[in-house]
């Protein structure tokens, strides 16, 4: 009997083994290694609406997005999710973008993109997008102030008036509270050095210290806007035409988290519709 029990246990290790054998898991893949990643952002000076949505995207004459998930205005893809990105060859590639429910063809330019992540910005129907490195992998500080710290990039994509880029070079600043209970804040503080259009900074970090000790931890960040000479002087805050049709200093303010990274993009007209605004996007 001792012999039945210990072949019946043998037996039982072999099935058991060769079910583990059967039965192995196998996910479906693409080696990304060595080719160009990058996401697409669509910010030329329009207005938004249907009209000017982007339905679909090619890339070398590949659908990459059409009207299921679209391209909108001060906007981009791939959407829906942090950190995803398109891949497609390094070297020269065709980016066409048809514009509105029609599939009016409005886009079609030759760009250059190199191996790893990059980020590509239309902002003129009539020229190449400017491609940004977009600095992964990330590099994080090892000292304590890593429980405090998050990151902006700041990109100048503001235009006088159509067709129109602005000459002005400029410097965003930040000011954060210091302390949550007396609101005591911060002087404000530069955030890079500033950018002249089609620029941006690199990914400069921000103080967060958050408002609740038992969470990952968020606050809200203030921002400005000055205008720098070339000589480098300051020569006050940035003028723009706000919801209301005043022209006022710009100033705004933003939630950022703990650890995370953040795309501020400066785009559409001054002193005109469609207005300016900083838009923003977390890349991490």
């Amino acid at each position: 009997m001792k012999n039945l029990k210990n072949i019946i246990f043998v037996l039982t290790l072999v099935i058991i083994a060769s079910s583990c054998k059967k039965n192995v898991v196998e996910y479906e893949s693409t080696a990304i290694s060595g080719l160009a990643e990058f996401q697409l952002h669509y910010f030329v000076p329009i207005a938004a609406g249907d009209t000017n949505n982007i339905y679909q995207v090619q890339i070398n004459d590949q659908l990459y997005a059409n009207n299921t998930s679209p391209l909108l205005t001060y906007n981009a893809i791939p959407n829906g999710s942090v950190g995803k990105f398109f891949t497609t060859k390094v070297g020269e590639n065709n980016i066409k973008l048809y514009k509105g429910t029609t599939l009016n063809l409005t886009y079609n330019q030759n760009v250059t993109l190199t191996k790893g992540k990059q980020n590509v910005f239309v902002y003129d129907f009539n020229k190449p997008p400017i491609v940004f490195d977009n600095g992964f992998p990330y590099q994080s500080p090892t000292t304590d102030s890593t429980s405090k710290t998050g990151w902006v990039k700041f990109y100048n994509f503001l235009y006088e008036a159509v067709d129109v880029p602005t000459t002005m070079k400029l410097q965003y600043q930040w000011q954060y509270t210091m302390d949550i209970n007396s609101g005591q804040k911060s002087d404000w503080i530069n955030l890079g050095k500033a950018v002249s259009f089609g620029e941006a900074t690199g990914w400069e970090p921000i103080t967060i210290i958050k408002t609740d000790l038992i969470s990952s931890g968020s606050a809200r960040i203030d921002y400005r806007i000055r205008m720098i000479d070339a000589t480098g002087n300051d020569t006050g805050s940035l003028v723009v035409l706000n919801a209301s049709n005043k022209l006022v200093d710009y100033s705004d303010y933003w939630n950022a988290s703990i650890g995370r990274r953040y795309h501020h993009v400066l785009s559409g007209i001054r002193t005109q519709k469609p207005t300016s605004a900083v838009r923003v996007f977390t890349a991490l």
